[in-house]
């Protein structure tokens, strides 16, 4: 059975699909990008406040899964250019311990959604 996770914390989906679902003890979110759920604006002005931003919005979904950064087991870091990876990983570095980090891929892609620059998606387990 799986169970749809929204939370208002984090952005609202904007096609047809949702935040996140948790099947058993599973829960997969949706890629995430720099969109601030309270202005709805995109927080683009440096890489740095965008994966932050990306970061929070994350953070929002996992809470409202009763679940935090230490339950996740998978990203997937879609990035528009390579050239940003160091800074994107300083950020995204914050939120994990070395030692128990997640398994992850970044791909650079042609494009991203709203043309930004980084989007993440995440698998946790409870």
């Amino acid at each position: 059975m799986k169970k749809i996770i929204k939370t208002d914390d984090a952005p609202a989906p904007i096609g047809p699909y949702n935040q996140a679902v948790l099947t058993g003890d599973t829960l997969y979110i949706s890629g995430q990008i720099a969109i601030n759920p309270v202005s709805n604006e995109l927080m683009t002005s440096n890489i740095q406040e965008e994966t932050e931003q990306v970061m929070r919005n994350l953070k929002a979904i996992l809470t409202a899964a009763d679940m935090d950064f230490s339950n996740v087991v998978k990203s997937s870091i879609f990035i528009s250019d390579m050239n940003n990876f160091a800074q994107i990983n300083s950020v995204y570095s914050k939120y994990f311990d070395e030692e128990t980090a997640p398994a992850r891929e970044t791909v650079e892609v042609a494009n991203l959604p709203k043309f930004v620059n980084v989007e993440i998606s995440m698998i946790a387990l409870k």
